[in-house]
């Protein structure tokens, strides 16, 4: 008897010592603290202890009516908003089937069979020989009791990738309305350009009739003729790409709304936008995690991930489920609900992995591989939504530089506009040499004219590397909670 106790115990030592274990398994990603990227000196002159995020609605500061409505409308219609939120209601049924294996199950069910058995297998006074049928009903119970909360932790993953997906669909609603004020802000442009284009072309115009009249007379020789002749040419050509660039910038904002190209008709001329206040919060490294949608949904995912090593973990220990089993069997066309024909059965049974080929290993560790990949994607993109604001304000005060020069340029090619004037008027100089001063206005018009544009665009980009007016869930993750996982 000893020797089997002995046999017994060893047997169970070796089975305990035997099962399969996650030893030696861990991630190795951890989140980067907004707090150790270095930016105060690239934002120096940039950050403003006043300075506000951008509001839900900040196109309305852009003070266009027809913007607003543009906006509102392409929130409404564009077709890419409905996959993003299709692919939320997606995520969040994922999230509710996998809650749903958390809790018990109970079902009923049953069924009529009959069958013929022969008397060289069933004897005749037991029913063989003849057709018997047979009566079933049942109601079953299921429950796995997820001592270890493994399955709730792969409950809180779900809820965590569904999170993430419904910050996606905001982010593309944000997306989408910096898309359509940068296009609007680009017809605006396009119908500047179309001007000046028109205006260059009677320029070179009124310069070839002049040449003409010059040649004629014998003032001027052909060679002049020719070269005017070349200016109109190329002055024709740039008003067909300043047309173009108007129906493109339509196209574009008919695409947006998610409408035909004859919506992109229907907008008229936008005013030239104002830029907006180029300033960012003094607490901009640590506050951008919350206010830009792609690091929220990328902390979300990194959250998830953490929950999945969990539920990976817990797969290691054993488990109990209870299954139970109760109804009625009747042969011969009886009723199953007699008393008489009552059967259950209760099932508690415990799961210990012993030896499993190194299944469970190989699913921890690819959970360790896509939690690292979470927390790089993570770390990605909240280093490039740091130096996408730097490169954006160091881009405006570039800008601002570059405008002031062309602006003092412009105002010095319309005096000499106005001086060319008088001298033609005055009978000093010619109309021609007056033509010729006007160029020089005309292409400082188009290069301010492009640089106030390239502004207007900046500002709307900058407000969406802010976030864009996001302001995040209260039950949002924290950096605290996306710490590396146990490497036990």
């Amino acid at each position: 008897m000893r020797l089997h106790l002995l046999a017994a115990a060893t047997a169970l030592t070796f089975a305990l010592t035997a099962c399969v274990s996650s030893g030696g398994l861990h991630p190795d990603g951890t989140p980067t603290d907004p707090s150790t990227l270095k930016s105060g000196q690239s934002l120096t002159d940039a950050t403003s202890a006043t300075a506000t995020w951008p509001a839900t609605d900040w196109w309305s500061g852009l003070g266009d009516p027809q913007l607003d409505a543009l906006i509102t409308e392409a929130l409404q219609d564009n077709p890419g908003l409905a996959v993003a939120d299709a692919r939320a209601k997606a995520a969040q049924a994922q999230a509710g089937a996998v809650d749903a294996e958390r809790k018990p199950t109970i079902g009923a069910g049953g069924s009529v069979g009959g069958a013929f058995l022969p008397t060289n297998v069933m004897p005749a006074d037991s029913g063989g020989g003849k057709f018997m049928q047979a009566t079933y009903a049942n109601v079953s119970f299921k429950w796995d009791l997820d001592l270890w909360g493994g399955k709730r932790a792969a409950w809180e993953s779900a809820v965590g990738s569904a999170r993430a997906a419904e910050v996606d669909a905001r982010a593309a609603r944000i997306e989408i309305s910096s898309n359509v004020a940068r296009a609007y802000a680009q017809l605006g442009y396009a119908f500047v350009q179309q001007d000046l284009a028109q205006d260059q072309l009677k320029r070179a115009k009124e310069s070839q009739s002049l040449t003409g009249q010059r040649v004629d007379a014998g003032v001027d020789s052909k060679l002049q003729l020719k070269q005017g002749d070349t200016e109109v040419a190329n002055a024709e050509a740039e008003v067909a790409v300043a047309n173009r660039a108007v129906d493109a910038a339509r196209s574009t904002l008919s695409v947006l709304l998610g409408k035909g190209p004859d919506r992109g008709l229907e907008i008229t001329r936008p005013a030239m936008l104002t830029p907006g206040e180029l300033a960012v919060p003094a607490d901009l490294p640590v506050a951008l995690i919350a206010h830009r949608a792609d690091l929220v949904a990328a902390r979300w995912r990194v959250e998830a991930a953490d929950k999945d090593i969990t539920a990976a973990k817990k797969e290691f220990l054993p488990n109990i489920n209870i299954s139970a089993i109760a109804g009625g069997i009747a042969l011969g066309g009886g009723n199953p609900f007699n008393l008489a024909h009552r059967f259950y059965q209760v099932g508690p049974a415990i799961n210990l992995p012993i030896f499993d080929g190194g299944r469970l290993r190989a699913n921890l560790s690819g959970k360790d591989a896509q939690y690292d990949i979470a927390v790089a994607q993570y770390n990605q993109t909240l280093v490039g939504a740091l130096n996408e604001v730097s490169d954006d304000l160091s881009a405006a005060q570039s800008l601002q530089v570059q405008l002031a020069a062309q602006q003092r340029a412009q105002q010095a090619a319309r005096q000499a506009w106005d001086l060319a004037l008088q001298r033609y008027k005055a009978g000093v100089g010619s109309y021609l040499e007056a033509l010729t001063v006007r160029q020089q206005l005309l292409v400082a018009n188009r290069r301010v004219a492009a640089l106030e544009a390239q502004q207007v665009d900046l500002s709307v980009q900058l407000i969406q590397a802010l976030g864009g007016g996001f302001q995040p869930q209260a039950d949002a993750p924290t950096l605290s909670s996306t710490s590396n996982p146990s490497r036990s």
